[in-house]
């Protein structure tokens, strides 16, 4: 009975998502489908919105609209610029520099932003017409942007390992924030890398001198942004006030910083709640109809099931890795990230506590894995939006975004496969 059940739930759920219904109904209707061939009626409609409500009591949960509020706030509040101003100086003259201004600039909004399609937007919004000004090919500047996008959502604060620290079973959210930083970096200089090849063959300019003078006052202009992960960050991790906490600061730090920078009107708050609202109504319906699908899946056996399969194939970590990376990229080629880290974080994460890997390595790994999916056809956010700002179609940006993925899964293995890549920094920091 179990394993009809299983298969219904799966069935149904992909059925739903082929239909085009939205991903959180087509897991709860899969989900409840499943339940109420497993108990009676009242018994499977109880325990269904038991567990919708249960699914969301956790304190922890309150990050989320904070660090989504205080991210709609910085995304208005005129930092893009000086950032920007910033990327200029830490990418440095390089063939095709404004390329890797791109991509730096993309990191420290993404990061501060806790998105990718808004840093896709916001730097790439800026740059491209400057690099079509300058003789870059669109298709060029637009695939930088878009392969860089992702890059800051693994540089904390990160929303998304929240959630995965919630639904991993309470992983410390210190730790995976630490963990991100190297992964995260890796990330960018891969990006840089592959532009830099591209843009010394197509004898892309090399940006003017900036004296040091010039440096300075930029530095300066962008340090209140950058203190903003200083502050949040640092405070986390020296256990000074808790992640929830945190993203609470964050959003007060925004609101500050933006009326230094003139850049907060009254009249633009509603507008910037109702669009905090919306986002945070749409993950947290995914984490509540998510936590029928884990009832659902501890019922029917299905992670024991996947285990036991995989574990038959090969009993060598490096193969089961491997085997979890293709499944996960198949995955984010056509599923949002969250809902992808909410349904496969309790199938995946059983099996490499089998062979001891640490949850905070397992983490990062998954995050970073799926974000490739966010710049992949056929459903990458960051991939559409990307394309759009820079004016192209996603048919026409695909070939030159191919040795971007080639780079970005090489980081993907080494993360992977080296453990001291996401582990380093928590463990020099004791956490």
């Amino acid at each position: 009975m179990t394993i009809t059940a299983g298969l219904i739930l799966f069935f149904a759920f992909f059925i739903l998502l082929f239909l085009g219904v939205p991903i959180a109904v087509s897991i709860a209707g899969a989900s409840i489908t499943t339940m109420l061939i497993l108990f009676p009626f009242d018994i499977a409609v109880f325990t269904s919105a038991q567990k919708l409500v249960t699914g969301l009591d956790s304190f922890s949960l309150l990050a989320i609209p904070f660090f989504i509020l205080s991210g709609v706030i910085m995304n208005r509040g005129g930092i893009a610029i000086r950032l920007i101003n910033l990327a200029k100086v830490l990418a440095g003259r390089m063939p095709g520099s404004l390329a890797h201004t791109n991509v730096v600039g993309n990191m420290l909004f993404g990061s501060i932003s806790g998105s990718s399609v808004a840093a896709a937007a916001a730097i790439g919004g800026v740059m491209s017409p400057l690099q079509e000004k300058e003789g870059y090919e669109r298709t060029y500047s637009t695939a930088v942007n878009i392969a860089s996008a992702p890059a800051g959502l693994l540089i904390p604060p990160s929303g998304l390992l929240i959630i995965y620290s919630l639904v991993s079973g309470g992983t410390s959210v210190a730790a995976l924030f630490i963990a991100g930083y190297i992964p995260g970096i890796l990330w960018g200089l891969a990006a840089i890398v592959v532009a830099y090849i591209i843009a010394k063959k197509k004898n892309y300019p090399v940006s003017p001198k900036i004296t040091w003078k010039q440096r300075f006052r930029v530095f300066l202009e962008s340090l209140p942004s950058l203190m903003l992960i200083v502050i949040v960050i640092g405070g986390i991790v020296a256990g000074i006030f808790t992640a929830t906490e945190g993203a609470a600061i964050a959003v007060a730090y925004s609101v500050i910083l933006s009326i230094f920078y003139r850049s907060f009107k009254l009249k633009d708050l509603p507008k910037m709640l109702l669009e905090t609202v919306e986002m945070t109504a749409i993950i947290m319906l995914l984490i509540a109809t998510s936590s029928i699908l884990s009832l659902v899946m501890s019922f029917t056996g299905i992670p024991d099931a996947i285990s036991s399969g995989m574990l038959s194939l090969s009993d060598n970590p490096i193969v089961i890795l491997l085997l979890m990376n293709i499944i996960l990229l198949i995955i984010g080629t056509f599923m949002d990230i969250t809902p992808a880290v909410l349904i496969f974080t309790p199938i995946f994460l059983p099996i490499t506590a089998e062979f001891g890997m640490d949850p905070v390595h397992f983490g990062i790994m998954m995050c970073l894995n799926l974000c490739i999916g966010s710049i992949t056809p056929p459903v990458g956010s960051a991939l559409f939006v990307g394309a759009s700002v820079g004016g192209v179609k996603i048919e026409q940006v695909t070939k030159p975004l191919l040795p971007f993925y080639a780079a970005i899964f090489v980081v993907l293995l080494a993360v992977t496969y080296i453990p001291q890549i996401s582990l380093l920094l928590p463990g020099l920091l004791g956490l």
